[in-house]
């Protein structure tokens, strides 16, 4: 999420906006009355007592998922889990697809996004906890030749400036700058090394450690890292210490060569202007992700993302030392706007205007806008998936900001 954006949101929970005109929802929401757990201790000095003491607002979560489906203006469909020690609300709303007009699937798998990061990010600190790697080392002492220096080459790059995005790398090429560029290719079989290697060969940005530029790069290197300490797959090494323990049943990372999403989904769509005016949805649900890698080719559901921020934020997943990580901003400046440093390892802060400070991950892929994050106390836990018809915009998708907006109001 860019600084504008974090802007928005911040903006919609003070306002307790909700998403747009509200009509009736086509797959009503279900709301869940059952009291939530108690949640792990997430420790940590940045934890002082409960954030949120009263349930979530059901009936303003309701209004920011009603009326979803192919006519709505940015959204065919939304599954929300809101949870925490404050209480439990789950809603879906929309269609599952747009020609049988069936109502969404309420454990639908989907294309999570950069929330891939925030995997890829404590995988990177449990082998830290380890002591396989050192955060502080370079990485062209783990990857040698990755990243050359001399003349117009790398200075050293630690691996926490990989993680918070401050170590200069400029981003790869992709096929263009637009839907249809994007489109033309969603079939394509990319390699990371490639990726990096075109990166690598517009050399460095800036000095590491001198600004924050969010990037998929960095990611990307961090999972060639992953292989090279682990001395396997980055997918098997994320299943064998991430997946498998938490029992995320539904979460996996696709084959190279796989295009599809298994299992039940909510197709995604991409709202495309038409030439006489207006526009039409093209099913994006197929596509390749090898372009996204450990950066964002998670496929995952509403529940097991809950499961796993709990467990993360809980010190479940990343011992408690190495956890400080994934909520320590670094004390630089963002590259493109000047303002100070949002992203951490794996996931980002930002402060609301009441003082309510909130981590988590967006994750964005053409069809599919997801959120997982919360409160630090697990007062308040949020994860939706929204197929959003214009998932890549600039500017927030309204229905996600809606519900944003409804699940950390006071």
């Amino acid at each position: 999420m860019n600084v504008r954006r974090r802007t928005l949101i911040a903006t919609a929970l003070v306002l307790g906006i909700a998403a747009g005109p509200v009509a009736a929802a086509q797959a009503a929401p279900v709301p869940a009355t059952a009291p939530a757990p108690a949640a792990a201790g997430a420790g940590g000095s940045g934890s002082t007592g409960s954030e949120f003491t009263t349930p979530p607002d059901a009936a303003a979560l309701a209004r920011a998922i009603a009326g979803l489906g192919a006519r709505h203006p940015d959204a065919t469909a939304a599954l929300v889990r809101v949870g925490g020690t404050s209480g439990v609300w789950r809603g879906r709303s929309g269609v599952a697809d747009i020609r049988s007009g069936r109502g969404a699937i309420e454990d639908a798998r989907f294309r999570a996004g950069s929330v891939t990061k925030t995997f890829t990010a404590a995988v990177v600190l449990q082998l830290a906890a380890e002591r396989r790697l050192d955060l502080d080392r370079p990485v062209q002492q783990y990857l040698p030749g990755l990243l050359p220096g001399g003349p117009g080459g790398f200075a050293p790059v630690s691996v926490r400036q990989l993680l918070n995005y401050t170590s200069g790398l400029r981003s790869a090429d992709g096929p263009g700058d637009t839907f249809a560029d994007a489109y033309a290719h969603r079939f394509d079989v990319v390699d990371p090394r490639a990726l990096i290697a075109n990166a690598v060969a517009k050399g460095p940005e800036f000095r590491p450690g001198e600004k924050q530029r969010y990037s998929n790069i960095h990611y990307t290197v961090l999972g060639v890292l992953i292989e090279k300490v682990t001395g396997t797959t980055y997918e098997k090494a994320v299943s064998e210490r991430i997946f498998k323990p938490l029992g995320l049943r539904h979460t996996s990372f696709p084959s190279p060569a796989q295009n599809r999403i298994p299992g039940p989904q909510n197709r995604g769509y991409q709202a495309v202007a038409k030439a006489g005016g207006g526009s039409t949805l093209v099913d994006v649900t197929e596509w390749n992700s090898t372009s996204n890698w450990a950066a964002g080719d998670l496929i995952s559901t509403t529940e097991d993302l809950e499961r796993f921020t709990v467990a993360l934020f809980g010190g479940k997943v990343v011992p408690k030392a190495q956890l400080e990580e994934m909520f320590t901003v670094p004390d630089v400046r963002d590259a493109e706007s000047g303002e100070h440093a949002v992203e951490t390892a794996g996931m980002k802060e930002f402060v609301l205007a009441d003082g309510t400070v909130l981590y988590g991950k967006t994750g964005a892929r053409f069809g599919y806008n997801t959120v997982i994050g919360g409160t630090r106390d697990l007062s308040r836990t949020l994860v939706y998936s929204v197929n959003s018809t214009d998932a890549k915009a600039e500017e927030m998708n309204k229905v996600a900001m809606g519900i944003v907006g409804a699940a950390f109001a006071r």
